[in-house]
């Protein structure tokens, strides 16, 4: 669902489905303290420790527009095809939405906002996981926008690949 931004980050919290996501919209938003955004500094690992699994990031350079991983959490790597704990986000995302993405990233980081969506999250091969996703932007100096860190819930896939349901053993009974 896209939502005009109504400037209140309460509302934004409220909207947080997952316990694990809303803790750590609740950590940026202490961490930025009277700022508009905290700093990747402000966000020390042992407090996002508990939820590093679920954990995303990029530092952001606005004069060439790209984007570098800056944090990858252990559900991200064991789903990826490719080690990308550092490097470019256009060595790690497919073409086919590459452009909407980097504009949507860009638009979080720049405006700023903070976005919440939920439902598809990804696929893999035939799998779509769904779930909930945050991106908080982050600044060094609480202004200018030069990051983000993003959280991800969801149930992850037991095996990678194709999912075939197996009719077996089946026992039929009437009500």
């Amino acid at each position: 669902m896209d939502c005009v931004p109504d400037g209140n980050f309460a509302t934004f919290l409220s909207r947080i489905e997952s316990p694990h996501l809303r803790d750590v919209a609740l950590l940026w938003h202490k961490a930025r303290g009277e700022r508009r955004m905290p700093s990747w500094d402000d966000l020390p690992s042992a407090t996002l420790a508990p939820h590093a699994r679920r954990l995303w990031g990029f530092a952001y350079d606005p004069e060439a527009g790209i984007f570098t991983v800056r944090l990858v959490g252990e559900r991200l790597k064991k789903g990826a095809s490719q080690e990308f704990d550092a490097g470019q986000f256009e060595d790690i995302r497919t073409r086919a939405n590459y452009s909407e993405i980097h504009q949507q990233l860009t638009k979080i980081i720049t405006t700023p906002l903070v976005n919440r969506s939920s439902g598809r999250l990804f696929k893999i091969g035939d799998f779509t996981a769904t779930g909930e996703r945050i991106c908080l932007p982050l600044a060094k100096d609480g202004k200018t926008g030069d990051g983000m860190l993003g959280a991800s819930d969801y149930v992850p896939p037991a095996l990678l690949g194709p999912v075939e349901l197996i009719l077996e053993n089946q026992e039929w009974y009437t009500p």
